[in-house]
């Protein structure tokens, strides 16, 4: 009976954050979600998929078949989802069909049945933005959580879910020939200036053991669209004076591993959720560069209070790539 409370609160409490953050989403202090760790040693362990809504399409299907796999053995408390949900327009409504072609009936293992915690990407915003963030969506699917910004407090780890996408210039000059949703954004200026305040503060103040940044948009990859300079001039130098551990993105639809040369943050693209670019990368010789996979496939992530684990899996869930680091335990008090 406990759970079910619990469960039942979480989803009338989300329901009510989503409702404040439709009418005061540009403007407001990042909003906080509190998911503690199943595990009663303080361990946790999640998913993170990028780029992947195509109803199927481009191996979709295949990943999510493995990310089950791989979400049972790991005994997954939620999956993050770096952006780009719903190609190539983003959702038309909070009724579009493609909401349920796309992720409903593709990510249907018992293991994926838990928490999904989202951002936009570039390819969202090309839609009807703020239908993804419709509690509508949670009626339909209560696995939905999408926000533009906000936090998940799972005790060990607080993650930081940014909006990148208002950050980069091309996309409010020739849109790349593209039209994007920014109706829910109507100073640029003050929506990103207000963000990174936000942001600052809530990492200044961060007593967590581990702390992680999601976004859509690369800040370093080797990838088609390379380093995303908007990010790198103003959310980069946040995530350095806060001791940021991880940055995870998408964007780039393949996998990749960058340790920073002046800092320990760790970047780690996970963009390959379906259609991948294969042989489509701008250098391969960069310093602090660990793995580059031009396929598709998924991240996972597993934390302790003295260790982290990251693992990268292609589309028939072998491992590609594995790395660990160690923190001591008075590090974070």
């Amino acid at each position: 009976m406990a759970a079910l409370f619990i469960s039942n609160s979480f989803v009338l409490t989300c329901c009510l954050v989503i409702l404040t953050s439709m009418l005061f989403s540009s403007y407001a202090e990042l909003l906080r979600f509190q998911h503690p760790p199943k595990s009663p040693h303080g361990s946790l362990s999640f998913l993170v998929l990028g780029d992947w809504g195509r109803r199927g399409a481009f191996n979709q299907s295949l990943v999510a078949l493995q990310m089950g796999r791989i979400g049972e053995k790991l005994d997954i408390d939620f999956v993050v989802s770096t952006g780009d949900n719903f190609y190539e327009n983003g959702l038309k409504s909070e009724q579009d069909h493609a909401f349920q072609e796309s992720f409903t009936k593709i990510y249907t293992a018992k293991s994926l049945q838990k928490q999904w915690y989202s951002v936009l990407g570039n390819h969202d915003y090309r839609g009807n933005a703020e239908a993804q963030l419709s509690p509508h969506l949670r009626n339909l699917d209560s696995r939905w959580l999408c926000l533009r910004s906000f936090i998940v407090d799972a005790e060990l780890a607080e993650i930081f879910f940014v909006d990148t996408t208002p950050f980069v210039d091309v996309y409010f000059s020739d849109g790349e020939g593209h039209s994007y949703d920014w109706k829910g954004i109507p100073s640029r200026k003050s929506y990103i200036a207000n963000l990174i305040k936000d942001l600052e503060l809530a990492l200044r103040e961060s007593y967590a053991k581990w702390k992680i940044v999601i976004g859509h948009h690369a800040i370093r990859s080797i990838g088609h669209h390379g380093d995303t300079q908007e990010l790198v001039d103003k959310l980069l130098p946040v995530l350095m004076a806060n001791n940021v551990d991880f940055y995870m993105n998408g964007h780039d639809h393949c996998l990749e591993h960058i340790s920073d040369t002046k800092s320990p943050i760790q970047f780690l693209t996970s963009g390959a959720g379906s259609k991948a670019w294969r042989g489509d990368l701008k250098e391969l010789n960069r310093e602090g560069l660990k793995f580059f996979y031009d396929g598709q496939g998924f991240m996972s992530v597993q934390l302790t209070q003295t260790e982290a684990e990251i693992a990268f899996y292609d589309v028939f869930g072998n491992i590609l790539h594995r790395w660990t680091t160690t923190k001591l335990l008075y590090q974070s008090l």
